[in-house]
């Protein structure tokens, strides 16, 4: 038993395992992260599209009148 204990505490095995775990959950978390930051983005953008189709009523952007003086928000 004593011989069984020493080698274990030899081994570094579990220590290069615990390691790999820890890289794995960063790795996830900064997908985690940039997932959400990108869901964001696009979702700002498709309101954005969908606000300036509602505005023209839906017509394409060479059959709306373009006034420049309203565009200076």
């Amino acid at each position: 038993m004593i011989k069984f204990i020493k080698n274990f505490r030899k081994d570094e095995d579990g220590a290069v395992t615990v390691d790999w775990v820890v890289l794995t959950a960063a790795v996830v978390g900064l997908a985690a992260v940039a997932y959400t930051a990108i869901g964001d983005g696009t979702r700002n953008v498709a309101d954005s599209v969908g606000s300036a189709l509602d505005t023209t009523g839906g017509k394409v952007v060479s059959e709306v009148q373009i006034n420049p003086s309203a565009a200076t928000d």
